[in-house]
């Protein structure tokens, strides 16, 4: 069962809200909500996780990256082991290989009298949240983890399936931060705004741009058709996505956990790189800030590049493109990330030549003509992302 997809699902969820509800109004202790906070979790997961056997494979998936975290924790505690780059390496190998068997081979094996997809819905950002915990035990920041806070932290019900994606520590301190009643009821009438937000943008927006336009549009071809499935698609994509995030957000608010943004009206973006500070803000940045930023930095340190341009160059094509393959291996995929790298490429070297040259001013005209220019160049991001051109 796919999270915010009917209304059935939005009935079940009353039953971790109701007394998550309760306990905000009677101001609860942190582990008191903490521990109901987990008991949702493994409640919602088995209505979440069907049928039976794709439960298995979470309990299973879950396990192993416990097994990795641990094992990781107990070797960076040896005083030889802090400095040793190979093994945290092999541990971000291991922890990813589950998602990249799935994403090379979603194979179909037997088991018993049925049949098995091997990989489950949310895989992808439960690994994310499990990547980031290694890194950030490398980094010192985590010294410890306790494995039910493990089972909160990862399999967090709200954001299960395509996020917003979180990070340790800030989730742990708002899982144990004690709540005043008056501190419980602000976080939990912004939860009620997210929550009939997504219901505007997913299931009234969304989907009368799906039935009106873009479904006809699915079965018309030619260079206009494209031309306007470029719009619909677009504005599909976001407002069925956006309102997803506002869902988890506001469901996340209502069990006392402020689950980060995820979009800040991107189609207002004056360039790529304000669209990629307001689109997917929790996926982009978790990349920029685990993989980008670390390169670049390591690239310095290590004198790879002679220009000093190179480095951010080469990262955003290494950025983009595992993004790209993140999504799957699809050609328009991997079109995609290159694409978005050679837009933020190309962005970097105009505004670095428009400092000398000039050739675009400021004020209220020249930002609109920004923003038409940059929400253009995202629209065909997405038709590429779409599959329609390939």
């Amino acid at each position: 069962m796919t999270p915010y997809e009917n209304f059935t699902f939005f009935i079940y969820l009353l039953i971790p809200l109701v007394p998550a509800v309760l306990l905000g109004i009677l101001g609860a202790t942190g582990r008191v909500r903490a521990a109901w906070i987990l008991l949702s979790t493994l409640g919602m997961l088995q209505y979440i996780a069907r049928p039976l056997d794709v439960l298995y494979q979470i309990v299973g998936y879950l396990l192993f990256q416990w097994i990795l975290v641990r094992l990781y924790l107990a070797y960076r505690s040896r005083e030889n082991g802090k400095n040793q780059v190979g093994v945290f390496y092999l541990m971000i190998v291991l922890s990813i290989l589950p998602l990249v068997g799935v994403k090379l081979n979603p194979s179909v094996i037997a088991l018993g009298f049925w049949q098995t997809v091997i990989g489950f819905i949310g895989i992808s950002y439960l690994t994310f949240r499990t990547v980031g915990i290694i890194i950030e035990i490398r980094d010192g920041l985590i010294k410890d983890i306790r494995f039910l806070d493990f089972i909160s932290f990862v399999l967090f019900f709200p954001t299960l399936a395509s996020g917003p994606i979180d990070r340790y520590r800030r989730f742990i301190t708002d899982l144990y931060k004690p709540l005043t009643r008056q501190e419980y009821g602000d976080l939990a009438v912004h939860g009620l705004d997210y929550i009939f937000r997504g219901f505007l943008y997913k299931f009234i927006i969304a989907y009368l741009i799906n039935k009106y336009w873009l479904d006809p549009l699915n079965h018309a071809f030619g260079f206009l058709p494209t031309f306007q499935y470029m719009y619909a698609y677009s504005f599909y994509l976001f407002f069925d996505f956006a309102g997803y995030s506002a869902f988890a957000i506001g469901v996340s608010y209502l069990l006392g956990i402020k689950t980060p943004e995820n979009f800040d009206k991107p189609f207002i973006s004056k360039n790529i790189k304000d669209f990629w500070n307001r689109w997917h803000i929790s996926l982009s940045f978790w990349f920029r800030d685990y993989i980008y930023m670390r390169f670049v930095l390591d690239s310095a340190k290590k004198k790879r590049f002679r220009n000093r341009y190179t480095a951010p160059y080469v990262g955003y094509f290494l950025l983009f493109g595992i993004m790209g393959l993140w999504h799957g291996i699809d050609l328009r995929y991997i079109l995609y990330g290159l694409y978005h790298a050679g837009l933020m490429i190309s962005f970097d070297f105009l505004d670095r030549k428009n400092r000398t040259w000039k050739f675009w001013g400021k004020g209220p005209m020249w930002d609109l003509l920004a923003i038409l220019v940059t929400l253009h160049f995202v629209m065909f991001g997405f038709l590429i992302f779409s599959g329609r051109l390939v």
